[in-house]
């Protein structure tokens, strides 16, 4: 039971989630625009990412160098067989993702969305596996950011419209940026392991008082970019108006990071719990906003 805990560990669900979240954001913006209408291709390309992220979170563990552990106080027989699952799920994953990609092509999806699987699956290849493994680079916050923001909803969207619409790039920009905060905050608790094994991270890459200044611009710069929205891409100001139901939060999440930089002791636990919902809900908001209206 404790190994199988361990692999759902690896599996990074909640990236999983949030990857959903946007993968549904693609759709929603096809049906907000009147033509979200195949639901089976709908459900092929949310296998074929959920499926390839799953495998791409586990082959970043089962490359990991063996001077890491992975898990706590482990031995050297559960960390074998903790790499070899985590193996054997990945192939089993993609080989499923290939079989998807057979049937996405039966169904004649466009050439956008083709383009756009391609570049997600490059990009969790460079993100997983040597010689690149950009996990460990300083620069895999980046790649899950446009991952999670661009990459995802923009297959998503073109699996249904067939081509890429504004509204696509009005909310990725700002969702991106907010992706990139959350993922830095994600750094904070694991910097000391970090730094013990020299396994390159953002907030090892920039320092963690520039980082700071850092997620406070992109937190900032993600609100700014909703409110002008309308303005820039002629987004009807109820369709984004409800992410700043959400905004106090991420003030709050400002607040507490800068707490980190003025030497108060951080509650990481919580910290990381107010960056999901400030995420998450910004996200599901949205989301559930393209689909109702």
């Amino acid at each position: 039971m404790t190994r199988l805990k361990h692999l759902l560990t690896f599996s990074n669900p909640l990236l999983l989630a949030l990857v959903a979240l946007t993968y549904t954001l693609g759709t929603g913006i096809a049906r907000y625009l009147g033509r979200a209408d195949h639901p089976l291709v709908f459900g092929m390309g949310f296998g074929w990412v959920i499926l390839l992220l799953l495998a791409m979170n586990l082959l970043a563990i089962y490359f990991r160098p063996h001077n890491e552990r992975l898990t706590e106080e482990e031995t050297i027989v559960e960390r074998n067989w903790l790499r070899a699952a985590a193996f054997q799920i990945s192939i089993a994953a993609l080989s499923v993702v290939a079989l998807l990609t057979v049937f996405l092509l039966q169904q004649g999806v466009s050439p956008a969305a083709l383009f756009f699987a391609l570049l997600i699956f490059l990009a969790a290849i460079a993100y997983a596996l040597p010689p690149l493994r950009l996990v460990t680079s300083g620069f895999g916050e980046f790649i899950l950011a446009i991952l999670f923001a661009l990459l995802i909803p923009a297959f998503s969207l073109t699996l249904q419209l067939g081509e890429l619409h504004r509204l696509l790039g009005a909310v990725a920009f700002p969702l991106a940026a907010l992706a990139l905060a959350f993922f830095l905050v994600l750094n904070f608790p694991a910097y000391k392991e970090d730094h013990k094994y020299e396994r390159g991270s953002l907030l090892l890459r920039v320092g963690w008082q520039r980082a700071i200044s850092l997620h406070h611009i992109l937190i900032f710069s993600a609100y700014f970019l909703f409110a002008a929205m309308p303005f820039i891409a002629s987004v009807p100001w109820a369709v984004i108006s409800s992410v700043f139901l959400v905004m106090p939060f991420a003030i709050f999440q400002v607040y507490w990071m800068q707490q980190i930089a003025n030497g108060v002791s951080p509650n990481y636990k919580f910290l990381t719990l107010l960056a999901i919902t400030v995420l998450g809900l910004t996200t599901y908001t949205l989301t559930l906003t393209f689909w109702i209206r």
